[in-house]
Parts: C-alpha cells; structure tokens; sequence
C-alpha cells in the first residue's frame, strides 16, 4: 500500500490514525483540512480544490485523510488501499465535544492558519446523521469504483489499535 486514503465521519479519529500509519509506514500524511480551508472557515473555489487534488494525488506515496465528497471519486482512482474508519456516531460526536473542549478558540496542529476550533451544532448533527444520510452515498462510490482498491472497514477503537499493531507487526518482522 503506498497509496492510501483515510476517511470517515467527523470525530472518527482519521487525522490521529493516519499520522499513526504514516509514522508506520512511512509515508507522508497529507491532511486534507489543513489544505482545504482558508482564514475564517473560507472555502476555496471548487476549481481551485480539484485542481490541488489532482495534484496531491499525482505524487508517488501517500496517506490522505479527510472526506470532501466532491472530490472523493478521483482520489479513489489514484489510490490503492481505503481505510474506513466507521465507528458509532455517540463515539464521534462524544470526542469532537472533547476536541472543541480542548482546543476551543485556537486552531489545531492539522487544521489551516486561521480556523480556530469552535462549537458546530450543525457539525455534530451531520455526525449524528452520518451513518444515515453520508455513509450510504460514500459506499455507493466505493462500491462503483473501476479499480482494485483495498478497502479496509474499522469499526472501533479496538479494532484501529489492532489493525495499527498488526501492521507494526508486519514491518517489524513479527507477524
């Protein structure tokens, strides 16, 4: 696996896995948050967006997480393994509380200049709500895309743990 896309609701801890896989690996981890917004929450033109997409997946080897649906389908072309990290939404929603709590009205290591941490009543309702209204629509991409991807589904934090110890495992040579 060399590239590698991390996705999954909000709060589901993909920026944490994939620096933790990254570390494993090796790889270099780009965070699509840090490069998608802009000072004040901004968002960049759709144009724009794609255009530094089509970019960051023409390199080599990579771990990319983040969602942005709009662009999901071409970042499923260019990569050859998909972490799914789907766990429950009271998880999700129990540790974004967490996160605003922790960082509130400063911007987190992943995050872009500028775009403190605040409270979302809308965020955590489309937390909620991912399972039922976003996970079947991004399973409906996974399951039309025309390559070979590795799809790999996580549904707990004991099953993330495991899945990083079994590939420390395998680089170590104790597997």
């Amino acid at each position: 696996m060399q590239k590698i896309l991390v996705i999954g609701s909000g709060g589901a801890g993909k920026t944490t896995f994939a620096t933790q896989l990254g570390e494993l690996l090796k790889l270099t981890v780009i965070h699509l948050d840090k490069l998608y917004w802009r000072p004040s929450w901004v968002e960049p033109p759709k144009e724009e967006w794609a255009a530094t997409v089509d970019a960051l997946i023409s390199g080599d080897a990579w771990i990319m997480d983040g969602n942005y649906s709009g662009t999901l389908a071409r970042r499923l072309t260019a990569c050859d393994a998909v972490v799914f990290l789907d766990l429950p939404p009271l998880v999700c929603v129990w540790r974004v509380l967490k996160r605003v709590l922790q960082y509130h009205n400063t911007t987190r290591p992943e995050m872009a200049a500028g775009c403190p941490e605040h409270f979302s009543l809308k965020f955590l309702l489309w937390i909620w709500n991912y399972r039922r209204r976003t996970r079947p629509r991004i399973e409906g991409l996974l399951n039309q895309r025309d390559v070979d991807v590795k799809m790999i589904r996580l549904q707990s934090a004991a099953e993330i743990d495991q899945y990083l110890r079994a590939q420390e495992a395998t680089i170590n040579g104790t597997s």
